[in-house]
């Protein structure tokens, strides 16, 4: 059986394919142990310390992820690979303790940046103004 889910963080996007294996994690065609930085690494790999590290000879992980930086791609990765495990293994106990533990995990984080308004350089910092 194969499985599909996504995850979003930001503008970052991650749609990953859960199947049967002996345990690989891809990230963009990278084996996971090759992603850097290393916190980017360990954010993606947070779903199987919690899971057991057990849990993860028995599927392969395919994830792609777009948009965004180091750290959005990492949450977004994180989430949709959660969400594979827990739909494909469709199990409730492994989803309450992704619950339990973060509910980021299972569900993405909808926050965007405020958009830049005129009369100043950002979203609410105005041009100092001038008397003389």
């Amino acid at each position: 059986m194969v499985t599909n889910t996504s995850g979003k963080k930001k503008t970052a996007v991650a749609r990953a394919t859960v199947s049967e294996g002996e345990g690989r994690v891809r990230i963009n065609s990278q084996p996971v142990e090759l992603v850097e930085p290393e916190l980017s690494r360990l954010k993606m790999l947070e779903p199987f310390r919690i899971s057991g590290e057990e849990l993860r000879e028995g599927v392969d992980i395919d994830v792609t992820v777009s948009g965004g930086g180091f750290a959005g791609q990492a949450d977004a990765a994180r989430t949709a690979i959660a969400r594979g495990l827990v739909q494909h293994l469709q199990d409730a106990e492994l989803r309450d303790a992704f619950l339990e533990f973060d509910r980021s995990l299972l569900v993405n984080d909808s926050r965007q940046p405020e958009p830049k308004k005129w009369g100043g350089p950002g979203a609410r910092a105005r041009y100092q103004k001038s008397y003389r």
